[in-house]
């Protein structure tokens, strides 16, 4: 296991190359050795490069839209191998799929994509929110858009959207088992009697499970993410840092 930021924490300061520079430079000090590229300004892919290798980070992961995955299937391979990356994820299911049979559909077109990037060494994932736990019968839309992918299609939990959306975290990434090399961490409490997002080890997730069950799953990278910060999100990123240090995961 490895710990990344996810950069779309940080996406109000990642919209400039030197923005870019300068954030990296804070988040390389806070302990972490690896992003995940989600949220930044335009800024050319050897650019890109040359900071992140210049502050001693790697690419762990990026995020890709749907739409992207609809165009040059070759170049987004290439641009992924000059960032010395081998993992890719949606960031998010298109609206017109959310439906019970959009699932089924989305799955489905997703796989021979997965397939192809898999061919030229980049694996595909596929990050939740919460709206994919909306119930069909005895399946949830998240079941069936992996059912329906085979295991072409490999997963990105994202914790906190598996909770707000009712469902079971660890369950869900045992469930995913050896199908999710990817995981986006992030905690959630309640404020005026609303859930909200919080630091890891700030909210009330079953931490100790969690963290059982994605060592069972062997996933590989462990990504801190905060979309919403109640404070400054370079200290939400620390506040995690420290804590999964607590518990070992360095």
């Amino acid at each position: 296991m490895k710990v990344a930021a996810q950069l779309y924490t940080l996406r109000e300061y990642l919209k400039r190359p030197e923005d870019v520079r300068t954030s990296l430079q804070r988040v390389r000090a806070l302990g972490y050795e690896a992003v995940q590229l989600s949220g930044l300004g335009p800024i050319e892919t050897d650019e890109l490069i040359r900071i992140v290798r210049g502050e001693g980070l790697v690419v762990a992961a990026t995020h890709v839209s749907w739409e992207e995955l609809a165009g040059d299937l070759d170049a987004l391979a290439e641009r992924h191998h000059q960032l010395g990356c081998q993992h890719t994820a949606i960031a998010a299911m298109p609206k017109e799929f959310r439906h019970r049979n959009g699932y089924r559909q989305f799955g489905e077109q997703a796989a021979p994509i997965a397939q192809q990037l898999k061919k030229a060494g980049i694996f595909l994932s596929y990050h939740n929110h919460a709206f994919e736990f909306e119930r069909f019968g005895e399946e949830t839309g998240l079941d069936m858009l992996y059912r329906h992918a085979s295991s072409a299609l490999s997963a990105e939990i994202d914790v906190y959207w598996v909770q707000y959306g009712g469902g079971d975290p660890a369950q869900w990434i045992r469930k995913l088992s050896h199908r999710l090399p990817l995981v986006h961490l992030k905690d959630m409490t309640v404020v005026d009697g609303q859930p909200v997002m919080a630091e890891v080890g700030e909210g009330n997730l079953n931490w100790p499970n969690i963290l059982d069950a994605l060592e069972t799953a062997g996933t590989r990278w462990y990504m801190v993410e905060q979309d919403v910060c109640r404070r400054d999100p370079f200290e939400s990123l620390k506040i995690s840092r420290e804590h999964l240090r607590e518990w070992g995961i360095s």
